[in-house]
């Protein structure tokens, strides 16, 4: 247990290494941070869906006594964090004003960017790559209202890198008949960021029970779809806006999408030079003159 982390950071570092239950209850303790773990133990296990001796065994394997021991550290930190904005207050009183907006967004993308790199596991980003590499599987993509756009970059993207690659649509309407072409093995990447979407843990749990393995990028509170995913990737998004950032989002998109164009260039490379042959015959780009 390292105790310069938080409960949400060791909930997060411990998923892959967890069985379904305790994923389960992990999400449903992120999803709901920090209240959900305040009450009993017995609500906690009712409101997860979860038994008692899963809660028992998920403080365990955090390196807790039991619930109480883990309770007690999560009291600990709700009081941290009543204090911590007075205290952030009393320290700025009398400062000079705040950067600007381009420097002050900078730096919390930045700080967002250093703190999810260092938090994921590089054994399950690896097997996600591998995962989405396999010719053998088919590769969906869905996001919700707003990661939408980032499950088009992606399957856009992807379709250059490897065949078989297809975009859910925005709208859940298409979605039943989307499940009915998918098959065991394949692979669904999952965008879901706060405040997360009814539709879409829906549609994770009916692409697990059809056999698929579930690659779900979120954000550090994990939505719930983390109870059905295979590998889950939870990124720091906050930022001084109305809206969360994305930019994490994104380079671990991209980065994804290298790992893989690595593990497939025989056949990548074939295709991008298809392609470029492609865009010529059809004039599609300018030309510099």
């Amino acid at each position: 247990m390292d105790k310069t982390k938080t409960l949400d950071d060791q909930l997060r570092d411990a998923l892959s290494g967890l069985t379904p239950a305790e994923r389960k209850l992990a999400a449903h303790v992120l999803s709901h941070y920090p209240v959900s773990a305040l009450g009993s133990i017995t609500q906690l296990a009712k409101a997860a869906l979860v038994s008692t001796p899963t809660v028992v065994r998920l403080a365990q394997k955090l390196g807790y006594k039991g619930y109480p021991d883990f309770q007690n550290a999560l009291r600990g930190e709700v009081e941290a964090m009543l204090v911590t904005p007075l205290t952030k207050h009393d320290h700025g009183a009398g400062m000079v004003p705040d950067g600007h907006i381009l420097n002050r967004f900078a730096e919390g993308v930045v700080a967002n960017l250093q703190a999810t790199l260092n938090q994921i596991d590089h054994a399950a980003f690896d097997a996600t790559a591998a995962l989405l590499a396999d010719p053998d599987r088919r590769v969906f993509a869905v996001g919700g209202r707003i990661t939408h756009a980032m499950a088009d970059y992606f399957a856009g993207l992807m379709k250059v890198v490897r065949p078989e690659v297809a975009l859910l649509s925005d709208n859940s309407a298409t979605w039943p008949p989307a499940l009915l072409d998918m098959a065991q093995g394949d692979v669904l990447v999952v965008f879901d960021i706060r405040r997360y979407e009814n539709v879409v843990l829906q549609l994770t749990e009916m692409a697990r029970e059809q056999g698929a393995e579930i690659i779900l990028i979120t954000d550090r509170w994990v939505s719930p779809a983390a109870s059905f995913a295979r590998h889950t990737f939870a990124c720091h998004i906050e930022a001084p806006s109305a809206w969360d950032s994305n930019v994490t989002l994104m380079v671990l998109v991209e980065t994804l999408l290298s790992a893989v164009q690595d593990l497939t260039w025989a056949v990548t490379e074939g295709r991008m030079q298809r392609l470029e042959e492609l865009y010529a015959r059809t004039r599609f780009f300018r030309r510099h003159r």
